[in-house]
């Protein structure tokens, strides 16, 4: 039985996410080479390393916002991307990968809300074109969220009103509000002034407790040993050291990571 194998029959949960053997190429660099994990449902994992390790591309190919080169991956037991006939497979047509990414939310760096909508126009957006759900609705879902994430007085606000932290609880909200079953986060509070990044993390906390999946990439160490049930460290494309947050981040066991930790607390 493989380490993630073992680690699923530990916490008792099936795999929600699959990745086997995930490569990416961009021109004739080798981005990812060879990602293969699993991530239970209601886990939350970190992701760690350099800048240009490959992190916020394994998670853009999970979103398909990135075709795969080699490999596959499985949430909640259906192929990504691809549909299986016979011993063959075939590139989903956009439809079907925009109905895929649907279960799959996504919070980036920069919060990519639209500057000419309201916070409850911004989330209401999605569900009410992609989902059909009734104006209404999804309204009402909107004001339910923005009061989850600590802004329920900002509901008529535009973006160019709130914070830098206030826009990303919006963006969280946001994807909340097309009920996914995994949400990635990509190094959410990299671009965040120092100030603003608690008020985004405990948000994440609080999402955390309520058992959704999430796999964060992220440089908050803290963040990572507090609230996630492993750590994956990546370096050069490939993961260097998968484990929990204690093993990982106290006494990890390859040199690179160790490097890279003290690297990120000095």
């Amino acid at each position: 039985m493989t380490n993630e194998a073992l680690h699923l029959h530990a916490v008792g949960a099936e795999p929600l996410v699959v990745a086997a053997d995930v490569r990416k190429r961009f021109g004739s660099v080798e981005v990812l080479k060879g990602i293969s994990l699993q991530v239970a449902k209601g886990e939350v994992l970190s992701i760690i390393g350099p800048s240009g390790s490959g992190k916020s591309t394994f998670l853009r190919c999970i979103n398909q916002l990135e075709r795969l080169d080699g490999g596959a991956i499985f949430v909640g037991g259906e192929l990504i991307g691809y549909r299986r006939v016979g011993d063959k497979l075939h590139e989903l047509v956009d439809a079907e990968i925009a109905r895929q990414r649907r279960s799959i939310g996504m919070v980036f760096q920069r919060f990519n809300l639209f500057p000419h909508l309201t916070v409850t126009e911004n989330i209401t957006e999605g569900p009410v074109q992609v989902l059909r759900e009734r104006p209404g609705e999804a309204r009402d879902h909107a004001h339910a969220l923005l009061e989850r994430v600590g802004l329920g007085e900002k509901r008529d606000a535009y973006p160019s009103e709130l914070s830098g932290g206030q826009q990303q609880r919006v963006a969280i909200a946001r994807a909340l509000a097309m009920r996914p079953k995994l949400i990635l986060f990509d190094e959410p509070t990299s671009a965040l002034d120092p100030e603003l990044v608690g008020e985004v993390l405990t948000v994440m906390r609080d999402l955390a407790a309520s058992g959704m999946t999430m796999i964060v990439v992220t440089h908050e160490l803290g963040f990572a040993r507090d609230v996630c049930q492993r750590v994956a460290f990546m370096d050069r494309g490939q993961i260097v050291e998968i484990g929990e947050p204690r093993h990982v981040l106290g006494q990890p066991t390859q040199k690179r990571t160790q490097e890279f930790i003290s690297m990120v607390r000095t």
